[in-house]
């Protein structure tokens, strides 16, 4: 059928058909489901009812049973914990009390390490209770003062055994000072210490060092055993070289270990003595006291030698070292090679200490100090050089010995700059300049110090810093260093010492004055070369031109010169003051003044006598005429200045004055006296005028103290003769005035004296 054929009854059908099955869906299927359902409602707000009713139920009744049961739950709660508290208490009582009986067992029958394991125990149970609320019940007092009692016996008769074992016999107190006291110690180890073949460790010995460590006091006890062995045992063999140990064995009573006396004449025992003596006195110990094993709470097992070993290791090398070793390092560079016998030596001490268990760890103080032989032998070596060169720059001055050109040090060979390996040849090649020669040679004496004399200690030490620095060379570079700047410490001390401590000797006496001149010079002079004779020889960087002292020269010919000055001006006071009491050289015709200025000019001759004489072969020749030269120079310049300042001259005290100037003339010379042999020295006497600048000049005043007008103004010869090359025209003016009248012949002169 088509859509045409669709007419609208069709479709009235079709609609009819769905409302009817619509109003059949609404009344037939969904009123009694809704009717169900509100009978549903009203049974359950019924239900709600109930509800209500069983609630209101239960709030007034259940809830008040339910507060009951929980009251009643708590308290039986509270009660099983104090029961609980009271069954662990009494435990712990039970315990404590178990404890106890087994200590007193195992202590009467001398099983020490079960007593102390049971006394332990005892303190646990015993801790236990005291965290109890009731800890305060007099029971727990009680107990702890008993455990406290029992412990006290437990460590008294681990002591007791313990003195047993090892007992020993001290010298009294107050002979514990000197070496013959310590042969009165011995030490006596009990057969319980002895090892057995059939048993690890003995009986008796073992209980006892475990008792001790399981109380805690083996520490103590071993401590206080450390201390007694060091004093009266390990520190006075190796102290003294004399004292040897000698082990013995009592019959029935065990090891003696005791000191023998053995005069030698050695000061310091040898490192292999000390090593051998210490090792038989620990390998006792270790063999029959201190094998045993013992275990640690804190740290573990371990033995007995152990402990032992950390107590008396530090003290015990500190004290090899300081009383053996130190006084074994070698005096010379020489003999370094032979002491890789101490340091092997040194080795093998250590690995038996390790092998018992006194030692622990790898390389020791003492190990170290022996392998650093190069540093401690430079070290001593410039100790005992600084000492011995302060020995000598405070020791006596006037000791003297005289240098002359062939005077020479005594150098030490040194080996050629080439010999040796390649580097010492580069070195050598480095070294090497071209030689430039000169028709004109010096002489043989150019550059030599001139003859004089010097202190013997100064020759000395010069030999001593020579000696040090011949030490240096083939040493190790840190050595060869140490020692040369030793070397330059000795010379600058000298700078600060001797000047300090010989200043009032220096200033009070100018034969020292002259001496510490001379010191200064020569060693100047040494101080030129020292450095280039040894720097070839030297290691690097010495070799690349450190090794110098050429530096300090200045300064010690400053020193030098500074002393000897200061002596000279002392003299020059002292002259100075003596012609201070002359009154001028006025007035010389009244006999008092005449002998007051005849005495200070005496008094200046002999001073300058004096000089002369305690100068004699010190100083050298040139050094002497300069020094006398100026004191005799300053003693005329003053003369001169004086009689220049008088306005009237009588004929009778010119005369006086020309007496005591003559005196000077004739016997100034004769001060001038630097070598022995007088016949030489009258060369240096014609020479005074070149060593006092004043001398012409008072020569020409002592001439116009007694010439006439006509002498003085020919010997003017207007102002180019003699006299006018000493004095200018107001000067012999002025003199003329004071020694002539004013006359006409006077003036005439005067008018004569003028400058040219």
């Amino acid at each position: 059928m088509n859509a045409r054929t669709q007419t609208p009854r069709h479709y009235c059908r079709i609609l009819l058909e769905e409302v009817c099955d619509i109003i059949n869906k609404r009344y037939n299927e969904f009123l009694p489901s809704m009717q169900g359902a509100e009978a549903l409602m009203g049974q359950a707000e019924e239900v709600s009812k109930e509800i209500d009713i069983l609630k209101s139920c239960i709030e007034t009744e259940v809830q008040h049973n339910l507060h009951t049961a929980v009251t009643e739950h708590a308290k039986l709660k509270q009660q099983l914990e104090r029961n609980t508290s009271v069954i662990a208490m009494l435990r712990h009582l039970e315990e404590f009390h178990i404890a106890m009986e087994e200590f007193h067992k195992a202590l009467l029958e001398k099983k020490y390490v079960i007593s102390a394991t049971q006394l332990e125990k005892a303190q646990h149970s015993a801790d236990a209770l005291k965290a109890w609320k009731g800890s305060e019940l007099p029971l727990l007092r009680a107990l702890s003062s008993e455990l406290t009692v029992q412990r006290e016996n437990l460590i008294y008769h681990l002591g007791d055994e313990w003195k047993r074992l090892a007992v020993w016999k001290l010298p009294p107190s107050k002979e514990s000072t000197g070496m013959k006291s310590f042969l009165k110690m011995e030490l006596q180890l009990t057969l319980g210490g002895t090892k057995e073949p059939q048993q690890s460790s003995p009986p008796l010995l073992s209980c006892v060092l475990q008792a001790l460590a399981i109380q805690g006091e083996l520490q103590h006890k071993i401590k206080l055993f450390s201390q007694v062995l060091l004093k009266y045992l390990l520190k006075p063999l190796i102290t003294y070289p004399s004292l040897n140990v000698d082990v013995s064995e009592q019959q029935g009573e065990g090891i003696l270990i005791s000191l023998q006396c053995a005069e030698t004449p050695e000061e310091h025992p040898s490192p292999s003595q000390v090593y051998t003596k210490v090792l038989v006195v620990l390998k006792t110990l270790h063999t029959h006291l201190l094998d045993v094993s013992v275990a640690d709470v804190s740290v573990g097992e371990r033995k007995v030698s152990v402990i032992l070993g950390d107590l008396v290791w530090q003290e015990m090398s500190h004290c090899i070292i300081h009383e053996c070793l130190l006084h074994s390092i070698p005096t010379n560079s020489s003999q370094l090679e032979q002491y890789s016998v101490v340091i092997k030596e040194t080795e093998e001490f250590e690995k038996s200490l390790k092998e018992m268990q006194y030692l622990r760890g790898d390389a020791t103080e003492l190990l170290k100090y022996a392998r650093d032989i190069n540093c401690h032998f430079a070290s001593k070596k410039c100790k005992d050089v600084i000492v011995a060169a302060r020995k000598l720059m405070t020791s006596e001055m006037h000791n003297t010995v005289k240098i002359t050109p062939d005077s020479k040090l005594s150098v030490p060979k040194l080996p050629s700059p080439g010999s040796g390996d390649n580097k010492g040849k580069q070195k050598a090649k480095k070294l090497e300049t071209p030689r430039l020669e000169n028709e004109k040679q010096l002489g043989a004496l150019t550059l030599c110090l001139p003859v004089c004399r010097i202190s013997e200690s100064v020759q000395q030490l010069m030999e001593l810093a020579l000696h040090t620095l011949s030490e240096a060379v083939g040493s190790s570079s840190q050595c060869a260093t140490q020692l040369f700047f030793t070397v330059r410490n000795i010379f600058q001390l000298f700078y600060d010492v001797v000047p300090t401590y010989h200043k009032g000797n220096l200033l009070k006496f100018p034969h020292l004055a002259a001496i510490q001149h001379n010191n200064c010079m020569y060693i100047a002079h040494h101080l030129l070369t020292l450095g280039h004779q040894f720097r070839p020889h030297l290691p690097d960087p010495l070799s690349e031109g450190a090794a110098t002292f050429v530096d300090l020269v200045p300064g010690f010919r400053k020193l030098g010169a500074q002393c000897f000055l200061a002596q000279l001006n002392v003299q020059r006071a002292e002259m100075l003051e003596r012609l201070s009491t002359a009154r001028n050289f006025s007035n010389l015709d009244d006999e008092e003044n005449y002998s007051a200025a005849s005495k200070a000019v005496r008094q200046v001759i002999h001073q300058l006598k004096r000089l002369g004489t305690v100068w004699q072969d010190v100083l050298p020749v040139n050094i002497y005429c300069k020094a006398i030269g100026t004191l005799l120079n300053t003693a005329i310049s003053e003369l001169i200045a004086k009689i220049m300042m008088l306005e009237d001259i009588s004929t009778e005290d010119g005369e006086h004055l020309h007496i005591l100037c003559q005196t000077i003339i004739e016997e100034g010379p004769l001060v001038f006296i630097p070598l022995p042999e007088e016949s030489k020295n009258k060369k240096y006497q014609e020479e005074v005028s070149v060593y006092v600048t004043k001398w012409i000049t008072f020569k020409e005043l002592v001439i116009v103290l007694r010439a006439n007008l006509q002498e003085i103004v020919d010997r003017w010869a207007e102002g180019k003769g003699p006299l006018a090359l000493e004095f200018c025209s107001s000067e012999m003016k002025s003199l003329i005035r004071a020694l002539f009248q004013n006359t006409e012949r006077r003036a005439v002169a005067l008018s004569k004296i003028k400058d040219s």
